[in-house]
């Protein structure tokens, strides 16, 4: 089946997949997890590019980023990750050569229907491979950035939940939110669009981005399902 061509749309977030080469582990220990959290952290700042949810998994990355108006910091800050880590990661094991896949996977997401959707299903990645019985006891996700009043919380406000109050009260409507878990359905929905490069949303969204970026882009169902990877089939 031929790979669908990546899109990045302005001002819409993305769900960014990014992956070890070969499956090879890119964190190996915190020091690993922490290098790359603070590079997301300053770069994605100094690129003005948003950040509503991430995961760091031991063999890949979940993020969930909005470029603004300007699409191409996106691929920016992807690249910039990826050198700096690759160059971390080398200079530890005093050799040379990639770390990462070549592409990152990128699925532009609509933002009042399915933004906190997959704000939960990147939070619940670590649960969902094995490592973690909850959320919260997992240090390198967005999950306790939004979960526990913090200085240092540099995440992006999420979108449509000024409803959910401030403080403590907001902190336990996302913890109840991501308790409540992702359906199947939902879960197919959100795999299968980061897979394939493809939207995740409704119909109405698909019309949508067809008229911002002048092409309708191909939304195939669910294909032959993947055999579980370290860390995480997803």
């Amino acid at each position: 089946m031929p790979r669908t061509s990546r899109t990045i749309v302005p001002n819409f977030p993305h769900h960014i997949v990014q992956r070890g080469h070969n499956r090879q582990t890119v964190f190996a220990s915190d020091a690993d997890f922490q290098h790359y959290l603070d590079d997301l952290r300053t770069v994605s700042q100094a690129l003005e590019v948003k950040v509503y949810a991430f995961c760091l998994m031991t063999n890949h990355v979940h993020l969930l980023l909005d470029p603004g108006a300007h699409p191409d910091q996106l691929a920016k800050l992807m690249k910039t990750l990826a050198g700096r880590m690759t160059r971390y990661r080398n200079k530890l094991e005093g050799r040379s050569g990639t770390l990462w896949e070549g592409r990152f996977k990128s699925s532009p997401v609509q933002i009042d229907s399915y933004l906190l959707e997959c704000c939960r299903y990147i939070d619940l990645n670590p649960v969902r491979a094995g490592m973690t019985a909850h959320a919260k006891q997992y240090p390198w996700s967005s999950y306790p950035y939004r979960t526990a009043e913090s200085a240092q919380n540099w995440l992006a406000p999420l979108p449509g939940t000024k409803h959910w109050g401030t403080g403590p009260t907001r902190q336990k409507r996302y913890a109840d939110f991501v308790a409540e878990g992702v359906s199947p359905e939902r879960y197919d929905q959100i795999h299968t669009a980061i897979q394939r490069n493809q939207l995740t949303g409704t119909q109405k969204f698909v019309d949508e981005i067809a008229r911002i970026i002048g092409k309708r882009l191909e939304q195939r169902g669910p294909g032959r399902p993947r055999k579980n990877i370290e860390a995480g089939s997803d």
